[in-house]
């Protein structure tokens, strides 16, 4: 990490640390797949850096916390952890991968889901009955094993963590049940997908969730204490003193969570139609239909880039999709100023984009909202996103192509930190 300013971001290099790790990651980081998924390694890194550089943690945030990979690492580090996602879905993974299980109790629960699934009866006429969307995405078969599934916890699991943790391993096998096309970031069917079983999919994934539950109950002397709200942060008022804060805002122009996360906001009932939680959430195109796009509140970076988009563009739904997101992360930075305590730190892991040849520095927009908010000691570096080094592009279903006539994506992302002196 070198100290920087915008005039210099060319100096800043790939360094290798935050590339690669040669630790393997708790188990418990991956029994539910995410888009953009953080990776652990880089939280563990950023707990050594911060220390590394003088500050003394007690409690660490992070304002985006998605499926919960700082909130792991916190708690794996014996912090205290506080952090929010606007998704339910999100905070439902996050909130079961940093809670503490009794593995046998686990075990008992399987045994009686095991035991009562090929009796549960469901309705003849619930396919035809179900959610329109549901029944766009899943097969009769496919959602018949499923609605015996849910059900069947429903009825055996009443332990609110541990129906949590029961409802995040069906949801975690809910797109390799439909018709979702695999590995796509968007949604689009595979019309030749095949059916898989869905009971032995829930089986491989609680087989998984228990080996994570005997590698972290390894752990002995862990007693931090982890808070994880479903709320957007920016109308969150309830926030504490931090030392740390480690995050990655959403990819402006990249994903839209809402959509990618609909089959288990579908069925685990956080929603009747998914697009309503689109609303609020920080680099949506949704999120800015209404929004009249106001310079004044847009720092020097953001303006710029904005300006460039608008000549290009026009005030297009994109342009002020990426003008409201800008104003929202400033908003962000602001409350983070305020809840870091006196000489702690805020290290941000962010990635430029581009739209329509216009370059989208996420990066420097960043840089200056921290600079603006009084953050010192400001420092980067870069890191390579190891799974787009040979594939920098994306074809028309969002996979990674190393089709050069498909859509370029980045490949690098900045690793970003700033005290906060008050």
């Amino acid at each position: 990490m070198i100290s920087i300013t915008l005039e210099n971001m060319d100096r800043v290099g790939v360094e290798d640390e935050w590339n690669f790790s040669n630790d393997a990651e708790f188990t418990m980081h991956c029994i539910h797949t995410y888009p953009a998924k953080f990776p652990s390694f880089i939280a563990k890194k950023a707990f050594d850096y911060a220390e590394a550089e003088g500050v003394k943690i007690e409690t660490v945030a992070d304002i985006f916390c998605g499926c919960g990979t700082v909130a792991l690492e916190a708690k794996t580090h014996n912090k205290d952890f506080w952090g929010c996602d606007i998704n339910p879905v999100a905070t439902l993974i996050a909130k079961v991968k940093s809670e503490s299980y009794n593995v046998e109790t686990v075990k008992a629960y399987f045994l009686l889901i095991s035991s009562a699934y090929p009796f549960t009866e469901i309705d003849r006429a619930a396919y035809e009955n179900a959610n329109e969307r549901l029944k766009h995405w899943f097969t009769q078969n496919s959602y018949t094993q499923l609605l015996r599934l849910k059900t069947t916890i429903e009825a055996t699991v009443h332990d609110g963590k541990y129906l949590d943790a029961f409802y995040c391993l069906f949801s975690s096998i809910l797109k390799a049940s439909s018709k979702w096309l695999t590995k796509s970031i968007k949604p689009q069917i595979d019309p030749n997908k095949k059916e898989i079983v869905v009971w032995d999919a829930f089986v491989q994934q609680y087989n998984k969730f228990v080996k994570s539950i005997e590698q972290l109950n390894g752990k002995t002397g862990l007693s931090s204490s982890i808070v994880i709200e479903n709320e957007n942060f920016l109308e969150a008022t309830d926030v504490p003193d931090v030392d740390l804060i480690i995050s990655s805002p959403p990819y402006v122009t990249s994903y839209e969570y809402a959509d990618l996360h609909q089959l288990s906001s579908l069925w685990l009932g956080y929603a009747d139609d998914y697009r309503d939680l689109r609303r609020g959430s920080i680099g949506s195109l949704y999120n800015s239909e209404d929004y009249t796009i106001n310079m004044e509140l847009l720092n020097v970076v953001g303006k710029q880039i904005v300006t460039e988009l608008i000549a290009t563009q026009r005030a297009t739904a994109k342009v002020r999709s990426v003008a409201r997101y800008y104003v929202d992360i400033q908003h962000a930075i602001q409350k983070c100023s305020k809840m870091l305590k006196n000489g702690g730190m805020a290290l941000f892991v962010v990635g430029d984009t581009e739209y329509k040849g216009v370059k989208i520095k996420n990066s420097e927009h960043l840089i200056q909202s921290l600079i603006n908010e009084g953050f010192t000691d400001i420092k980067a570096a870069k890191r390579r996103i190891s799974n787009k080094l040979l594939t920098p592009y994306r074809d028309e279903y969002g996979r990674f192509s190393s089709d050069k006539s498909s859509r370029t994506v980045y490949h690098e992302e900045y690793i970003i930190s700033g005290r906060m002196w008050k």
